[in-house]
């Protein structure tokens, strides 16, 4: 099961659908995401501090608690090798024109293709359309 970077901050805060996604983490067998979710997930907590919904101290215990789940085994990441950015690229660029898709999303929904899931979990509106250009049904809870 492959998660982006959005449900994986789910996991570790209280949103909508969190409750759900946490759901998933406990019924699934092996969990992928890629290596760029470190990245992403400490953006997520740094755009919380900012808001003021978090406090520094607060988000420190939750980057703390995904690299424990990492070296547990919980989450599977995915290096973001060469290759990797190379296909990527390649495929943003072979895309149609309407469709909207971040270069960091793109990434995850390659990232996903690459390592054989068939499906990414997001509730990410622009990834769930962009999924299918990737060879990959987008699913949301």
């Amino acid at each position: 099961m492959y998660f982006d970077t959005a449900y994986i901050a789910k996991f570790y805060l209280n949103e909508p659908d969190s409750a759900a996604v946490r759901a998933l983490v406990e019924a699934a067998g092996n969990l992928y995401s890629s290596l760029w979710a470190v990245a992403e997930f400490h953006g997520v907590l740094h755009r919380r501090i900012r808001e003021g919904s978090l406090t520094a101290a607060l988000a420190s215990q939750l980057a703390d608690r995904f690299a424990e789940h990492r070296t547990q085994g919980l989450w599977n990441l995915v290096a973001v090798s060469e290759s990797l950015v190379q296909r990527t690229g390649s495929a943003l660029l072979s895309l149609p024109a309407g469709v909207f898709i971040r270069t960091g999303d793109a990434v995850h929904l390659a990232t996903a293709r690459e390592i054989g899931e068939r499906e990414v979990w997001t509730n990410d509106r622009h990834m769930l359309a962009a999924a299918p250009h990737f060879g990959l049904a987008g699913r949301s809870v």
